[in-house]
């Protein structure tokens, strides 16, 4: 739904005339169901929520400046960290012949593998709303970026740090112990500025992607003490690091060649990482309308006892189904494999599809399991569930 709103502002040297506002976006019920009965007694085996993700987005002086407005909030049934909001987006962008300048919450993805995306380090993982780490909070920042022969040049102010969301007791896909307050390296705590630069640019069939970034880490090490009670905690520490990284892509034919790698210092062990891989799709196969895309990728990672840490010498093998249909239905199904430990291994499968121009369907499961005391995937181990979505959107 398009609403315009004619209007005349002048503000300086600035005329607003005719601007038209654009509310889009999607809500939607969305049920999960636990296919084992929970490792706690406060938790549930079925989870159900709704969720409201309107934006409105104006653009005025020529299109040379716009404004983006994206707020989400999700109310869950049993857990209350999970019905939480957030401002996604709520950015004031301005566009020159090749400069382009954002201010205010922000979204910036970086990455190019599927299975893991290591340089993605600008914004924080909102993990209770996905397993797989795609959701992202918003992030307070100052960017500009430079266009030119030579690629984009992008540098990045970030004034204020957002925590990563965890469960609550009552929630599930958690540790034996609900993560409790922060900790930070940092004296200034959430209002250290950190600081991040990007190059990119095509050379040939190559995208290529240079970033460093220094500053409060994104992903958090589990440290666990006495809290004030006198009970165990388990804390996130956010340490200050330095982030180097590389991301390629290459594309030939129906081949997509993919890498991810970083070089992280400044947490208990600074430690390399990467993710490397390809794509290769298939259309009409056996004379069909269906496509298939096969995925291979190979994760490696130094460290050996983070929370985080779940790709450390694994392989994920996974088969992309495209219909082709006018509903736009897709289907993924992956495998993750721990090489080094036969009985640590993760499974997932995404479903989509559009039942009208207004509504869609979507279903997630996914799956673990361990028999490692010190793996992640060991406390895991009684949460593989299935998640049905139903959204739409106006």
């Amino acid at each position: 739904m398009i609403k315009k709103v004619a209007s005349f502002v002048s503000l300086g040297t600035i005329a607003f005339s005719s601007v038209g506002v654009e509310i889009t976006g999607s809500s939607g019920v969305e049920m999960r169901y636990y296919l084992q009965d929970a490792l706690y007694p406060e938790q549930e085996r079925t989870y159900g929520s709704f969720f409201v993700s309107p934006e409105v987005y104006t653009e005025f002086n020529d299109g040379n400046d716009s404004l983006l407005f994206k707020p989400f909030y999700r109310v869950d049934e049993h857990d209350d960290e999970r019905t939480h909001g957030d401002i996604r987006e709520l950015q004031w962008a301005h566009y020159a012949d090749s400069w382009e300048t954002k201010v205010g919450i922000g979204k910036v993805f970086w990455g190019q593998t599927e299975s893991i995306h290591l340089v993605d380090i600008i914004n924080q993982t909102d993990a209770v709303e996905s397993v797989d780490g795609e959701a992202k909070l918003g992030q307070p920042m100052v960017n500009a970026s430079y266009y030119s022969d030579m690629g984009t040049f992008s540098v990045f102010v970030l004034p204020y740090f957002r925590e990563r969301t965890f469960q609550s007791s009552e929630g599930r896909l958690r540790p034996p112990i609900a993560i409790g307050d922060a900790i930070y390296e940092s004296s200034n705590e959430q209002r250290n500025i950190d600081l991040a630069v990007r190059w990119q640019s095509s050379i040939d069939d190559w995208e290529v992607g240079l970033s460093y970034f220094t500053g409060t880490t994104r992903e958090p090490e589990l440290v666990a003490g006495i809290d004030a009670n006198g009970n165990v905690a388990i804390n996130p520490f956010y340490a200050q690091v330095n982030q180097a990284g590389v991301d390629l892509l290459k594309v030939s034919g129906a081949w997509l060649l993919k890498l991810e790698s970083i070089y992280r210092t400044g947490q208990s062990e600074d430690f390399a990482a990467l993710v490397t891989g390809f794509e290769y799709t298939q259309q009409g196969v056996f004379d069909s309308q269906y496509g298939l895309g096969y995925l291979l990728e190979y994760q490696y990672d130094e460290r050996n006892d983070n929370f985080f840490a779940v790709g450390q010498n694994d392989l994920m093998m996974g088969l992309r189904v495209i219909v082709n249909d006018i509903a736009g239905t897709e289907m993924l199904i992956g495998y993750v494999q721990d090489l080094d430990e036969s009985a640590t291994y993760s499974a997932f499968i995404e479903a989509s599809s559009r039942l009208s121009s207004n509504w869609r369907w979507k279903l997630d499961g996914y799956f673990f399991s361990s028999d490692d005391v010190e793996d992640t995937f060991f406390f895991l181990r009684r949460d593989d569930h299935i998640q049905l979505s139903l959204e739409y959107f106006f």
